[in-house]
């Protein structure tokens, strides 16, 4: 039996553990918002322990985290040293939005059914908790001589962009590793993902009696009319198309929508929330000089139906987050992911790129090479991810740990 043989044996000897071990963080909520997340950092420090692993706890202060709109975070760092060599990442989120509506099973249950584990975050990304542990702990269980440090990142603010997790860490000087694994997609090495603007616009009218429309201005047919000309523009973004596999073209989506007092009140205020897909190719500030010049434009044009006056818009950034560009330096993670993911699974993986966006591109901005991989789903869709019942396929899970525990062992082996 040879070393990755080995490794595969131990995996499939402690899988049950593995999966107990998701099922615990499963069972701690995190939605985000409200965010108050630093009970599930607690709660995976003790599981963590078990193991005889100590993490570090970086919590971010509360008056940081206050101003993002949440209310704890405590973001975790294990380090595992084997000696003198390149440091490897690998991080996951643990934050993940609430769960909603029209669930079958319980969101907090890690219910197993079927192969599926369920419950909110089983597959978006708690799932890489247990993957990245257990990977590391297979590595271990070699005794093999190795040269390099594995460490465990375990976040809390993907969902508002990942500034006060990998961000935070990176700034602090927490940690500057070499390469980087974030958690992803089982049956894909992604190296490169789309940039998300988001913003929230706010359209002022005169509030008046329903009665006597003419008296006042109303603010919802102006944002109407913002609207129409954001998604005329939207139909424009369809003819730019990246050259990066995976990414289609750039779009926006207003996903948000609030205004009013009451229904025999003509409304004085509107206040919408979009959202703006990047491709790599973009420039961050020329998309959102565009986005802030069609909406200022929608306004001048804008006319009430009945005369009066004309409205005023507020145009507040919420998030900037860059693309995710492929650094030179990313091959040994793309090269060993793609042979060892063609052995486990027995069938090709792409490199390619997606059109999400995660906090990963915070390590490539720091210059830190790095891919997204773990025990996600082939699609998102099939995961329902940030949907009723989401799931993971434990075959998923057991053999994406399989594939990162021979990539540790190949990217840290002495020889």
């Amino acid at each position: 039996m040879n070393d990755f043989e080995k490794l595969d044996a131990w995996i499939d000897a402690h899988f049950d553990e593995e999966v107990r071990f998701l099922q615990a963080l499963v069972r701690v909520p995190t939605d985000t918002p409200p965010g108050n997340n630093a009970p599930h950092a607690e709660r995976t420090a003790e599981l963590l322990q078990a193991f005889g692993y100590e993490a570090e706890k970086h919590a971010v202060p509360a008056a940081q985290v206050q101003a993002a709109g949440l209310q704890s975070i405590t973001n975790l760092v294990v380090r595992r040293k084997f000696g003198a060599g390149r440091t490897v990442a690998l991080n996951a989120h643990g934050d993940v939005v609430p769960p909603g509506e029209g669930w079958q099973h319980d969101p907090y249950g890690g219910e197993v059914d079927g192969g599926f584990l369920y419950g909110r975050a089983s597959a978006v990304s708690k799932s890489d908790f247990a993957t990245f542990t257990f990977a590391t702990r297979a590595l271990e269980s070699l005794g093999a001589p190795l040269a390099g440090t594995v460490e465990l990142h375990f976040t809390y603010d993907e969902e508002f962009g990942g500034e006060l997790g990998p961000g935070w860490l990176l700034k602090q000087g927490i940690t500057r590793p070499d390469l980087l694994i974030a958690a992803g997609f089982s049956y894909q090495v992604v190296v490169a993902h789309n940039g998300c603007l988001q913003m929230e616009v706010t359209v002022h009218g005169d509030m008046s009696h329903a009665a006597i429309p003419d008296s006042g201005t109303d603010a919802l047919q102006g944002a109407t009319h913002i609207l129409q000309s954001l998604y005329a523009l939207n139909e424009k973004y369809k003819q730019v198309t990246s050259k990066v596999e995976g990414i289609t073209h750039p779009y926006l989506n207003v996903g948000w929508i609030a205004g009013g007092t009451n229904t025999n009140v003509v409304p004085g205020k509107v206040v919408f929330k979009l959202d703006r897909r990047m491709i790599p190719e973009e420039d961050p500030a020329q998309v959102e000089a565009s986005i802030r010049a069609a909406i200022g434009e929608a306004a001048k044009t804008f006319r009430p139906p009945r005369g009066g006056s004309g409205i005023r818009v507020d145009v507040r950034r919420l998030l900037l987050a860059r693309a995710m560009v492929p650094l030179a330096g990313n091959q040994p993670l793309v090269q060993a992911l793609r042979k060892h993911g063609q052995a486990v699974f027995g069938e090709a993986i792409p490199a390619v790129g997606t059109p999400l966006y995660t906090d990963v591109r915070l390590y490539t901005e720091a210059g830190i090479p790095g891919v997204i991989y773990g025990a996600g789903p082939r699609t998102v869709l099939e995961s329902n991810a940030k949907r009723a019942d989401e799931r993971l396929d434990l075959e998923d899970l057991r053999r994406a740990t399989k594939v990162i525990a021979r990539t540790l062992f190949e990217l840290l082996a002495k020889d």
